[in-house]
């Protein structure tokens, strides 16, 4: 059951609900882990975070880029891209998860998240 308990190597997060008609942006896509990104730890103690876009590698601030999809990485100012924990509203719609979470590493983030 432990091996259940460790998020993939590469998850990805994208918002499940439609778009609104008057919001013409392209999907995007969020790298929650990446091995390719730095791993925080509880010793880190950044402070300042944007987001980048790896399709137009440019920084992303909620707003068209570029055409396409936008898949995007937590850029913290001290270590570049790294990886995030999922957020609240990731967990509002499980269903975004890419790959899917299993109910028990789903239970286990949700656990995690109203510890802290």
């Amino acid at each position: 059951m432990q091996d259940e308990l460790v998020l993939p190597p590469r998850l990805l997060w994208c918002d499940p609900r439609p778009i609104p008609r008057f919001n013409r942006q392209e999907r995007v896509i969020l790298i929650v882990r990446d091995p390719g990104l730095y791993e925080p730890s509880d010793e880190d103690h950044c402070s300042r975070f944007g987001y980048f876009c790896q399709t137009h590698d440019r920084p992303y601030s909620h707003e068209s880029c570029g055409e396409g999809d936008h898949v995007i990485a937590l850029d913290c100012q001290e270590h570049g891209p790294e990886s995030m924990w999922p957020q609240p509203l990731m967990l509002m719609f499980p269903e975004g998860f890419d790959p899917p979470l299993s109910d028990a590493q789903l239970a286990w983030v949700r656990a995690e998240e109203d510890a802290v």
